[in-house]
């Protein structure tokens, strides 16, 4: 544990507040989780996605396991992109006893707004080992650009 001296005296550092975090867990959190009051209720099922910047493309990454190349449809239209899907609950058996149920089934739709210069004609998607890839490249106007200084003479 660090220790931080303040008059003269031992006091305990606090961990760095992180708002971002709290608001994260915040929309996440589910008040019925843990209720049984009925074993039908499923939650929806909303993936969490990646959204990185290199300097020619946008890179987005949602972990979509059980879900078939089939069960996904990407649509961009101007500068906002709709993924929307679902993943269907498992059928249950004849005299199956379910003890818990905490996978979360069903449609979900996400949409993003995208800065201009996205170039819609080459946006790739790959969907491997339960990963979706999205790769939206960017038009070569808004790509940086190294210019030389040339030699004064």
């Amino acid at each position: 544990m660090n220790l931080i001296r303040r008059d003269n005296r031992a006091i305990p550092a606090t961990p760095a507040f992180e708002p971002f975090g709290v608001m994260r867990n915040f929309l996440r959190w589910d008040p019925f989780r843990d209720l049984d009051f009925n074993m039908d209720l499923q939650t929806a099922f909303t993936p969490s996605f990646d959204i990185r910047e290199t300097p020619e493309a946008y890179l987005f990454e949602a972990d979509l396991p059980g879900i078939r190349r089939e069960d996904v449809e990407i649509n961009l239209t101007g500068n906002r992109i709709t993924i929307t899907g679902k993943r269907e609950a498992r059928a249950r058996k004849e005299k199956e006893n379910i003890f818990m149920l905490e996978r979360s089934n069903g449609a979900f739709t996400r949409s993003f707004n995208l800065p201009d210069g996205v170039d819609a004609g080459k946006v790739a998607a790959d969907l491997k080992d339960g990963v979706l890839t999205l790769t939206l490249p960017k038009v070569p106007e808004v790509q940086p650009k190294k210019i030389e200084i040339s030699l004064a003479r």
